[in-house]
């Protein structure tokens, strides 16, 4: 087992930097930039990572890429460090609906000191144990082929063609009703990959047990398409979140089919959308009186013969008794001094013009929760003018409020209310 390498957006792993990152690792990496350059860009004997994080598993070698708001004037320790954004992405995570929620709380408990990768194979894992617990559904398939005994119809084409010989046999087609089927088959292909990637030893008598349990399927070819056919029912509904971490798992796993030694599974998710959706669930959960949606469309311009353009903010709050009167908050996973850029001001300007909002805010991440005020000027005509404000919010207070991703979830409804909602007097 090789130790993992745990790095942070933004950072560089180059060979020689790190002993266990060697330059047949590189190499697969560079294999599998070709196909998916948003994770990571090329530099010189090694990579450059971008804003997404979570786990580049490349052969035998586990690489964690954690987030990280702050400029790395922590007063904590590496290994606390590493703990603390660990568990507010996870938590974060959980909160967006990319964890289950109840078999997440069991599997941070048996794995707390261990990595991403780890609890998604658990709380697989846990999943299908309990589905082997429930029973395995059975469904009807259609079958032919040659029997021994005429049962369901015979297909007459096929039973002269491959019968001429053994007046014995049967061609037929048939009925069967068994544990055969689509659902189960993606299930055990991700069984035997969590077989052939699983170094941690707390899960390998579960895993292997698991092996052994569940019936041995044919193998299936999967795609985004497979899935997107699946119909679950009233009988297969607790099929959902063993389907789900199956197919984060399957479409995620790019084997490499020239060696076979340097296999990449990349689990990993872009900071600026996760913490756009955090902060939106954030405040939908914990607010009443208003109306929270995301991702709101305007048409704002469109050519001749064209397809209009459209602006999209990433959260919106109305009254629910004054729908006139909104309030657009734009969230940006950055590090950020006191004033926000160019780009930022003129986007927030659009959302105030298009949406009719006096008041605009701009929602970062920050080592301490603060307020910066602004305004945007009317030269031309009498209109007040509108509030454009940063808001940051404190994602490590310290060590073990930022490890409670629910304190965390106070502190952004405490900024939301005292900064938004109640400078506005509702």
């Amino acid at each position: 087992m090789r130790p993992p390498i745990v790095l942070y957006e933004y950072d560089t792993l180059k060979v020689g930097d790190n002993l266990e990152f060697t330059p047949n690792d590189l190499a697969s990496l560079q294999n599998f930039h070709s196909k998916n350059s948003s994770f990571y860009s090329l530099v010189n004997h090694g990579v450059k990572f971008n804003q997404f994080v979570g786990v580049l598993r490349v052969g035998n070698l586990t690489i964690e890429i954690l987030p990280k708001a702050d400029r790395g004037n922590s007063e904590l320790s590496n290994n606390s460090k590493e703990s603390l954004w660990r568990s507010l992405l996870i938590g974060m995570l959980k909160s967006v609906g990319t964890f289950d929620v109840q078999s997440s709380e069991n599997s941070q408990l048996k794995l707390r000191s261990n990595h991403i990768l780890d609890l998604y194979f658990e709380l697989f894992i846990s999943e299908v144990e309990s589905l082997l617990h429930k029973g395995l559904v059975r469904k009807y398939r259609k079958t032919e082929g040659n029997q021994k005994a005429l049962k369901g119809s015979l297909h007459f084409a096929k039973h002269l063609q491959q019968n001429v010989v053994h007046k014995e046999r049967f061609y037929v087609r048939y009925t069967t009703y068994d544990k055969e089927h689509t659902l189960h088959k993606i299930l055990y292909k991700t069984i035997l990959l969590i077989h052939s990637l699983n170094t941690n030893p707390v899960l390998k008598s579960r895993e292997s047990s698991l092996l052994l349990n569940f019936p041995e399927m044919p193998d299936i070819a999967v795609s985004e398409a497979l899935f997107d056919r699946i119909k679950l029912d009233r009988k297969t509904l607790h099929y959902a979140n063993a389907l789900q971490i199956a197919k984060l798992l399957l479409l995620n796993y790019h084997p490499d089919l020239s060696r076979g030694r340097n296999d990449v599974l990349a689990l990993l998710f872009d900071m600026n959308k996760l913490w756009e959706k955090f902060v939106f669930v954030t405040i939908r959960k914990n607010i009443e009186g208003f109306i929270v949606k995301e991702q709101v469309p305007k048409k704002f311009w469109q050519g001749e013969n064209q397809t209009p353009k459209k602006i999209k903010p990433d959260i919106v709050i109305w009254k629910e008794s004054d729908s006139e009167k909104s309030f657009v908050i734009d969230t940006k996973w950055k590090i950020v001094d006191d004033k926000p850029s160019d780009d930022d001001l003129k986007q927030m300007y659009v959302y105030a013009k298009f949406f009719r909002s006096e008041k605009v805010f701009l929602f970062y991440p920050g080592s301490e929760s603060i307020k910066h005020n602004g305004n945007f000027f009317h030269e031309f005509d009498k209109s007040p003018n509108i509030e454009c404000s940063l808001i940051k919010v404190s994602v490590q207070n310290n060590e073990n409020a930022s490890s409670n991703i629910g304190k965390f979830q106070e502190e952004i409804m405490h900024s939301i209310k005292k900064n938004i909602l109640e400078s506005s007097g509702i």
